[in-house]
């Protein structure tokens, strides 16, 4: 506790830790959805496009935030496209754009900026980068979400599970995939300020596996994955500050963590059961 209320003395840690707590909420809600219909890579592929975006912005000297987003919507509407169209599997038109946003962002950087300290950070995070504007943009964008959930539960619910079924009972599905896609575009653009590209697919993987094992009914794990995220997130980046260590690369391992406890505990009980 003496450690928390020390870190949250800092401003820039007051901020982290709200904005953090605000994506990694939005991101595992969103993952319920995207875990149990086989798109979980969707958040690896769109940060690698959103990376690749923020390099160009960053070589031309634009703001990154309103020129990356509206790249990685488009992203992730022509990933939803090509699904939908059955013209290309799932995992494969991912990997497909993310290779390609990512080779296209190092190319660009190599040739113009270099490494420099905001890219670097864009590719691996920084506790550092999370602004004030980026906690009001969370804070909205938490709010979208919840709404979502709280008004349209039974709908995403059929999307999730059935949608020619939920097709057939009147639901637009195109518009709730959209809507999935754009917040969950959003969603990992502000989450690599401070989880990097390379981990901010885990805040979306992570704590649903984790609920899996907790619960059965899709209301428990979207429930508990919104409690495991913003538990995880607080431990690791109270780990961050206490060692030193950054904050992503702690968040994902205390996400780890606790993923194997519940596995284990799952198992043990699944084996005492046939004693």
């Amino acid at each position: 506790m003496q450690v928390i209320l020390e870190m949250l003395s800092y401003p820039f840690m007051v901020r982290a830790l709200a904005g953090g707590l605000l994506v990694s909420l939005c991101a595992s809600l969103l993952g319920v959805s995207l875990v149990l219909k086989r798109y979980s890579m969707i958040g690896d592929g769109l940060s690698h496009v959103s990376f690749g975006a923020l390099s160009i912005a960053v070589a031309a000297g634009w703001a990154p935030l309103p020129f990356s987003i509206p790249v990685v919507v488009l992203a992730a509407f022509f990933l939803l496209r090509i699904t939908e169209n059955g013209k290309m599997k799932s995992d494969a038109a991912i990997a497909m754009i993310s290779a390609s946003a990512l080779a296209a962002g190092i190319v660009v950087t190599s040739l113009t900026t270099g490494m420099t300290t905001d890219v670097s950070s864009y590719m691996f995070g920084s506790i550092l980068a999370m602004s004030r504007a980026d906690v009001v943009l969370a804070a909205a964008l938490s709010a979208v979400v919840l709404c979502l959930f709280v008004f349209c539960y039974n709908k995403i619910f059929a999307v999730t599970f059935d949608e020619s079924f939920a097709r057939a009972t009147g639901v637009r599905v195109s518009f709730y995939n959209g809507l999935t896609a754009v917040l969950t575009a959003v969603t990992i653009v502000l989450g690599m300020r401070m989880m990097g590209a390379m981990l901010i697919s885990s805040l979306i993987i992570f704590p649903v596996l984790t609920s899996m094992r907790l619960f059965k009914s899709f209301r428990g794990v979207v429930w508990s994955s919104g409690v495991v995220s913003a538990v995880c997130f607080l431990a690791g980046l109270t780990a961050s500050y206490a060692w030193s260590v950054p904050a992503g690369a702690s968040v994902v391992l205390v996400n780890l963590a606790v993923f194997l406890l519940c596995a284990a505990a799952q198992a043990l009980r699944g084996a005492t059961a046939r004693i």
